[in-house]
């Protein structure tokens, strides 16, 4: 039977392009000159860390990483922004967490959509990802086109198209 996965993956690789491109740039703009202002990736927790001393350049410090982002092909709801933390001498520190693959609620979610559609097909969670399966390609492509259009909060990919 014809089959496909559901997953969420990120590409880690662009998003250090996009940190790099972005640090550039706040190295040459001149409104960001004598102040001190950083992105930090942490792989391991899967977040960013952005500090700066100017409260005022804390937005477009990240309207910079998110344009460069767009641009490397990275889907903003990939990443889920914290509110801006005070620190020391009047430093702000945002988090940003980097969402990757199908947590559990989502996931039921995304079956619940597929099953209330009532297509001949079968929908199942396998770990972060979802197995679709069905008698013919054509309502594959049907769950296709309803999951792009449902609106979900994380970008979703498509992959290991089988068909038998």
């Amino acid at each position: 039977m014809p089959s496909f996965d559901v997953v969420s993956k990120f590409n880690w690789a662009e998003l250090d392009n996009a940190i790099n491109n972005t640090k550039k740039m706040i190295g040459t703009r001149f409104d960001f000159r004598g102040i001190q202002a950083e992105i930090e990736l942490d792989r391991k927790e899967k977040q960013l860390k952005f500090m700066t001393t100017d409260g005022t350049k804390h937005g477009a410090m990240k309207e910079m990483f998110l344009q460069q982002a767009m641009r490397r092909g990275l889907d903003v709801k990939s990443f889920e922004f914290k509110e801006p933390e005070s620190g020391a001498g009047g430093a702000l520190k945002r988090f940003v967490k980097i969402k990757e693959g199908i947590e559990q609620a989502i996931a039921k979610d995304i079956v619940a959509k597929i099953k209330e559609t009532k297509m001949k097909v079968q929908a199942s969670i396998q770990g972060d990802e979802v197995r679709v399966t069905a008698k013919q390609i054509d309502d594959l492509q049907a769950v296709i086109k309803l999951l792009d259009g449902a609106g979900l909060a994380i970008p979703l990919q498509y992959v290991n198209m089988k068909r038998d």
